[in-house]
């Protein structure tokens, strides 16, 4: 299993989509969760998680359809423990 696919799997969506949604367009984490959390695009709740992270300026818009790190954007806890170094 590759790193992506560990992190996808295994962690909270919203986290995942803190961390990779900087820098990546939504039709590109869309096919990330589609390959390894397919149930996730189906429910709706990639989707939902993506709107609210926007609402609670983790997420900001930038330039394009790539957005940027919020105001009260914090590297989730994967992250800052280096789970998948």
């Amino acid at each position: 299993m590759n790193t992506i696919e560990q992190i996808v799997r295994n962690e909270p969506i919203a986290d995942v989509v803190s961390v990779f949604g900087v820098g990546l367009a939504y039709p590109s984490l869309d096919r990330m969760f589609g390959k390894y959390r397919f149930e996730v695009i189906a429910n709706g709740e990639l989707l939902k998680t993506y709107a609210k992270l926007f609402e609670e300026g983790v997420l900001a818009n930038g330039d394009g359809p790539i957005a940027i790190k919020g105001p009260n954007w914090k590297e989730p806890k994967f992250v800052t423990e280096k789970r998948y170094v």
